[in-house]
């Protein structure tokens, strides 16, 4: 269990847009790779087969860029804990000079699977994450 998740990516063809670096869009699909991983690694079974996290907003700061072949390492992070139906997370990718070229703080929903309705998150929810 932990508050932090760690993965790196690297940039292929697919990714890189006519500017000759990572599309932006690619890097919002990173930030719900990010999250969805780190869901997986903490969240026990139960919770996982029990609720659904659907995003609500993404803010982006980008200040710097890859290119095809060139790697970073991201790490995602909750700041606080929830508030109601909502937490807050942190994602941030750094180039291979240790600099955070995008940061992003995104806001997740607690969704019902049984129900599909939106809901408070419970406390043992939230528990694993805020270690």
């Amino acid at each position: 269990m932990s508050n932090t998740h760690t993965r790196s990516f690297t940039a292929g063809p697919e990714h890189i847009d006519e500017l000759g670096h990572v599309n932006n869009a690619v890097w919002v699909n990173w930030i719900q790779d990010m999250a969805t991983a780190h869901w997986e690694a903490v969240a026990p079974l139960a919770h996982q087969q029990a609720y659904i996290w659907v995003v609500t907003r993404h803010e982006i700061d980008y200040r710097g860029n890859i290119a095809q072949g060139e790697s970073v390492n991201a790490v995602t992070f909750l700041p606080e804990g929830p508030t109601g139906a909502r937490f807050d997370r942190r994602v941030d990718f750094t180039n291979a000079a240790g600099k955070i070229i995008v940061s992003a703080k995104t806001t997740w929903a607690l969704i019902d699977r049984a129900s599909g309705r939106l809901m408070r998150v419970p406390k043992d929810v939230a528990a694993p994450f805020m270690l």
